[in-house]
């Protein structure tokens, strides 16, 4: 989510999937995790159009692709540099795109290695316009902001030497794009292969078949991302795609139209003050919290260790940290140490487990909902929704918004959340789209806003990046320490990172995400938990047989952090050196008889235990759920399989106590007089339920 920002200004936009010539598909499987977009895509492969696939394990869109490759997890930099090595080299890249729209032309200093500006060869010189080689007067000139198509722009040198007279003498030096093309050198399609087990010949028609079959439209999502590598991964994805030239153009990705809706954020209320204190903003300024968000890591580290200050209390809504975030020890050792702690949730989940006081919250059935904005499709993106509650709420639950609102009035900020009235707050949301409460709820269905009030994210010229233009090389990332290239750099559990560790560690560890659920919820429903009864560990054949594991039996995965266990299931499409996990098991299903799981111990099945949640990212933080080492063994004892089966979360609820808010007042000694009303909530009578 943070690295495209760096290169683009923005995210990555919107495929355009009904007109792209050819679709990249790197490391996201839009049949688990977006149905709509799936549908696009299978139309769009209908009517002709190429699709690459980048996943270590042959799914959903990966089928019928005209190229898949299959990549060692978290080696994805590497080929995203050997592809664009090649499209280089064979000169099928949009120079033309390159000079009007990127800093590709700007010139780098050869040994302070930083972009030269205006400062260096006038005294009034900008300190932050860096500088290109105009070919055509043979000068060095000022970029600009990003040009569009049509519009004049100089011819700028992209590759080669040139010398310059800065203010300190003449130097020799070379533009960005230059300096890329260098990088991207270093990985020939025979050293791709041997980095990622991708095939040298097949990286070469993976190159041809991009630019042959141009415009591009290309997505990628938690395949990416949740490597200790991501974020210069995703910078070098990002520029293999610039080479195409086909950002903003039909059939390529574009910034959807904006409706005229605020932005719901709220970080223009904090306070600079507050800002300093986001935790983990020290070590990853470029990453997550410089917008008010926090790692797991960050968080634990606060609570357990008082760095860089003690976190004593935490409120969460709908979250559940110790089976959706890596190092569930820490998370539960942070959560027992904390002095007060409220869980908001329509469930009672593991993480619930360790508050003081659950408050229920409604289903999506029992609330009204607006939805401005869709994404899918220009015509969607215009289309508002105001999804009615189709039956009342059941018991005393409330929904999250309305529990938010009144806390937020209680702490006297009802100057920020209209007083506490939630239609207030809908209201003026709605007041620039020409849309009332009233039209809308009269129309269920939705209705598109006001075609006048749409901002078209297309006609405007220039990127939200310091030089207005797609930042091939981020200053940005060198004045904070970071390489301004897209640097490949091993995983940080890897076969060639840890060799020491492939003797009890041999098999590569990613993770996949069932398309069942959502996440760590949802087994408890039959119809579901029938589709999918128990975890699951993909294998390939090979790596199985070598093990005497059989497709069903039950295993246990093993890593230095941690171990867990699944059912086997064989999978030939699956690299031999990968398995798969899964993440999110702890619930039972009572009316299938099936168990539920121990988040810690011995006979868990929670994928985060085998995840170290300080091995991350040095820019944004993202952890190794996709890229660890990992050893799979038979269980072999009958008795393991009914312990494993004889655990669970049964006696969640049993810890719990419905108390009215006089009773939490004089139990609890906090007086949470935001439930009131007639409100109700729970309040933890024993310990948390899991075992250490």
């Amino acid at each position: 989510d943070v690295a495209p920002t760096y290169t683009f200004g923005t995210g990555v936009g919107v495929p355009d999937l009904d007109h792209a010539g050819c679709i990249l598909l790197w490391g996201y499987n839009p049949n688990s995790s977006w149905l709509a977009q799936a549908q696009r895509l299978a139309d769009a492969k209908r009517r002709g159009a190429r699709t690459i696939v980048v996943d270590p394990r042959r799914s959903g869109p990966g089928v019928k692709a005209d190229q898949w490759l299959q990549v060692r997890p978290g080696t994805d930099g590497a080929l995203a540099l050997g592809i664009a090595h090649l499209i280089i080299a064979e000169g099928t890249y949009d120079a033309d795109f390159l000079r009007r729209q990127s800093n590709g032309p700007a010139l780098v200093h050869p040994k302070e290695k930083r972009l030269l500006v205006e400062a260096d060869f006038s005294r009034n010189g900008s300190i932050s316009a860096c500088v290109g080689w105009d070919q055509a007067c043979s000068a060095p000139v000022p970029l600009g902001r990003s040009v569009s198509t049509g519009d004049s722009s100089p011819d700028w040198l992209l590759e080669g030497e040139v010398e310059v007279n800065t203010l300190t003498g003449p130097v020799i030096c070379r533009p960005v794009f230059d300096h890329y093309a260098v990088l991207c050198k270093d990985y020939s399609p025979p050293k791709v292969e041997v980095i990622t087990g991708v095939p040298a010949a097949q990286v070469i028609e993976t190159a041809r078949l991009i630019w042959a079959s141009r415009p591009v439209s290309w997505y990628a999502w938690s395949g990416v991302g949740q490597h200790t590598n991501a974020t210069q991964t995703a910078r070098a994805i990002t520029l293999l795609y610039t080479l195409t030239g086909s950002l903003g153009r039909v059939g390529g990705n574009y910034q959807a139209a904006r409706l005229p809706v605020p932005d719901l954020s709220g970080l223009e209320l904090r306070t600079s003050r507050q800002r300093a204190l986001t935790l983990g903003l020290a070590s990853k300024p470029l990453g997550p919290p410089k917008d008010g968000w926090c790692t797991s890591d960050d968080l634990y580290r606060a609570i357990i260790e008082a760095d860089p200050y003690p976190v004593r209390s935490l409120l969460t809504f709908g979250a559940n940290l110790l089976v959706s975030h890596a190092g569930t020890r820490r998370g539960a050792e942070a959560l027992e140490m904390l002095d007060f702690q409220v869980h908001a949730d329509l469930f009672l989940n593991p993480t619930a487990a360790y508050a003081d006081i659950f408050l229920p919250v409604n289903s999506p059935w029992e609330r009204e909902v607006l939805r401005a904005g869709f994404e899918i499709s220009p015509q969607a993106q215009s289309w508002v929704q105001l999804r009615p509650a189709v039956i009342p709420s059941r018991g005393e639950s409330r929904d999250d918004g309305w529990i938010a609102f009144q806390l937020a009035k209680r702490l006297g900020l009802s100057d920020v959340f209209w007083d506490g009235d939630q239609e207030a707050a809908l209201r003026e949301y709605l007041s620039a789209t020409g849309l009332s409460l009233e039209t809308l709820r009269a129309n269920p269905q939705g209705m598109n806003a006001d075609p006048e009030s749409i901002q078209d994210a297309s006609q405007e010229v220039g990127f939200a990046t310091p030089s207005g233009r797609i930042e091939i090389w981020s200053e940005t990332f060198r004045t904070h320490g970071y390489s301004p290239l897209p640097d490949y750099v091993e995983p940080a559990l890897s076969p060639v990172s840890r060799p020491e560790l492939l003797a009890e560690f041999p098999l590569v560890l990613g993770s996949t995400k069932p398309h069942q659920f959502c996440h760590s919820q949802h087994r408890n429903l039959p119809s579901l938990r029938r589709m999918l009864p128990d975890p699951v560990m993909e294998i390939h054949p090979d790596a199985a047989q070598a093990r005497d594991i059989q497709d069903g039996d039950w295993v246990r995965i093993s890593t230095p952090s941690g171990s867990a266990h699944a059912r086997a299931r064989l999978n030939a499409w699956l690299r031999p050196d990968t398995v798969m996990g899964q993440h999110g098991w702890w619930q039972a299903c009572e009316a299938l008889g099936k168990p539920g799981y121990p988040i810690l111990g011995e006979h868990s099945a929670n994928f985060n235990l085998l995840v170290d949640d300080t091995e991350a990212d040095p820019i944004s933080g993202s952890v190794p759920h996709r890229s660890g080492l990992c050893q799979v063994t038979r269980l072999a004892k009958q008795q393991d399989l009914e312990e494993l089966e004889g655990t669970g979360m049964d006696s969640v609820s049993a810890r719990f106590q419905h108390t009215t808010n006089s009773e939490q007042e004089g139990a609890s000694g906090t007086g949470l007089k935001a439930v009131e009303n007639g409100g109700r909530g729970w309040i933890r009578t024993s310990g948390p339920c899991l075992p250490k």
